[in-house]
């Protein structure tokens, strides 16, 4: 009785393991959209500080990049 949970409540666990990665990948695909999408914008309403602008955007962008791959190892290092 107690094997047959623990291997349920071990199965649950990688499920949500699997979920929490694919959110985390989602969330970092919206979040560099968005940061593409406002550099963008910006550089549209002021061209002369596009250089500014790009740097910027590839600084943040590169940030949720980040924090999105120490989100996916973390799920893929709880799975096992």
């Amino acid at each position: 009785m107690i094997t047959s949970l623990l291997l349920a409540a071990e199965g649950l666990a990688q499920l949500g393991c699997g979920i929490g990665a694919g959110i985390a990948t989602i969330g970092a695909g919206i979040g560099i959209g968005k940061i593409g999408g406002s550099a963008v914008d910006a550089i549209a309403r002021q061209p002369e500080a596009s250089g500014k602008i790009f740097a910027q955007m590839i600084l943040t962008a590169a940030f949720v990049e980040g924090c999105a791959l120490f989100a996916i190892a973390a799920c893929a290092f709880l799975i096992k």
